[in-house]
């Protein structure tokens, strides 16, 4: 990250456009827009409607038996992959960061291809690795891995005790609710009303966001920590960054989801939820409970295995098999593959706040603006950086609100800056807390 950010890269002024050959760079970008229109990840990765009924009744007469899914073959993705390779050929001749932006973003639509030609079988763990990532991938240059930092929130969260826990069954609110919160609450940062709610019966997710649409699961319970969660993560960073990225006039790809984003965009929003106090204990120990069971289904467990897990874990029934399909989507349920993408959450979270503390260090939030202003990595944010200041590309069009307080953020973070510098074992020590508690017991 800090490479990137401190780059000598010298961007061309407004009147070298022309250098930059833009010409040549939106015709391969519109190419690379038109190739992922088909290259679409969970609709294919979905499993049919009424197979979380039958195997519940399996497992209540305790004769549970693996879902039986069937995907298809992703033959129609031959022609999109191969205009992806015309498009990296075109780039062979361009050496500037939004060459680089181009060539990533379609080489990782490959890889994507790749995985959709490969689901139902083992080896579509081979490109979900290095798409998303794994459990045991180290967090940013530290010596902590993704299972570690989940093994250590899930320490945190047992320590607040299911007394301090909200459940389902106690607090509940419909989806329907749900949709007529956020949709009165949209207009705050989307005034033109270009974001619609819909109920979706058949999601693997509790919600999910494009740039004009954000889909609720049905049938589920949700709390007003889930509302809050859904107008931070899902609004006001998914579908604002998509929508940002598609008013681009010049890079459109900067609205595309494209699976190398992914991490970094999960990171933002679910940094999102941290900033504006919307994140809850619960949340992040089914983020960590995700990232543990991926862990479980590479090591072996099959689908039954993990979702019994997440069941002990505390889990609902529903909610265990939700968070069991999530992680074998697209994989063989007997055990040994996994789709990784949930490790990305965590690992975002951190580069993300690294990052955004960087940038306060170095006196350059305006990075973390340009970071909304599309679907990007932070290497992007860092080496498009000048051609944002040159006008080249856009700024945001849609910020959310947090962001535009810019004096409350750079609080936040210095905060954060000087709390990372203190030891709670050294603190412990000066102010003696655990005698404090052994008093208090």
């Amino acid at each position: 990250m800090g490479r990137s950010c401190t780059s000598t890269y010298e961007a061309p002024g407004l009147a070298g456009k022309s250098q930059l050959n833009i010409d040549e760079h939106q015709k391969i970008d519109a190419r690379i827009v038109e190739s992922a229109k088909n290259i679409k990840v969970l609709s294919r990765l979905s499993w049919p409607a009424g197979v979380m009924e039958t195997f519940l009744a399996g497992w209540r007469s305790g004769k549970p038996k693996l879902p039986a899914i069937e995907y298809g073959k992703g033959d129609d993705l031959d022609e999109p992959a191969r205009e992806l390779d015309r498009a990296l050929d075109s780039l062979k001749s361009l050496d500037d960061p939004l060459a680089d932006f181009l060539r990533n973003t379609a080489e990782s639509y490959l890889l994507l291809c790749g995985l959709l030609m490969q689901v139902g079988k083992p080896d579509v763990v081979k490109f979900s690795r290095a798409l998303y990532g794994a459990p045991g991938d180290v967090l940013s240059e530290g010596s902590v891995n993704n299972l570690q930092a989940a093994e250590y929130f899930l320490e945190q969260s047992a320590q607040f005790g299911e007394a301090t826990h909200v459940q389902e069954a106690d607090y509940c609110v419909p989806a329907e609710v749900v949709k007529s919160e956020l949709e009165a609450r949209l207009a705050d940062v989307f005034p033109e009303k270009t974001v619609d709610v819909v109920i979706d019966p058949n999601m693997a997710s509790k919600a999910a966001a494009g740039a004009t649409r954000i889909r609720l699961r049905g049938g589920t319970c949700f709390s007003d920590y889930d509302i809050e969660q859904l107008l931070q993560h899902e609004a006001f960073v998914h579908s604002l960054t998509a929508l940002n990225g598609q008013a681009q006039p010049i890079v459109r790809s900067l609205g595309l989801g494209a699976p190398r984003t992914t991490g970094p965009q999960e990171g933002l929003a679910t940094f999102a939820e941290l900033v504006t106090g919307s994140i809850d204990i619960d949340r992040m120990q089914r983020i960590a409970l995700r990232v543990v069971g991926i862990d479980r289904a590479l090591s072996g467990a099959n689908f039954i295995d993990v979702f019994a897990f997440f069941l002990k874990a505390g889990q609902t029934e529903n909610e265990s098999f939700s968070s069991a399909m999530r992680i074998f989507r697209g994989a063989p349920v007997s055990g040994g593959a996994a789709f990784t993408k949930d490790v990305v959450y965590l690992h975002g979270l951190m580069e993300v706040h690294t990052f955004f503390r960087w940038a306060l260090q170095h006196q350059r939030l305006e990075l973390c603006r340009y970071f909304f202003a599309g679907r990007m990595t932070i290497s992007d944010t860092c080496g498009l950086s000048p051609m944002f200041e040159d006008g080249i590309l856009a700024g945001p069009r849609y910020l959310p609100t947090w962001m535009t307080r810019t004096n409350g953020l750079a609080g936040y973070l210095a905060f954060s800056i000087f709390a990372n510098r203190i030891s709670i074992e050294a603190l412990d020590e000066h102010h003696s807390f655990e005698r404090v508690e052994e008093i208090s017991n």
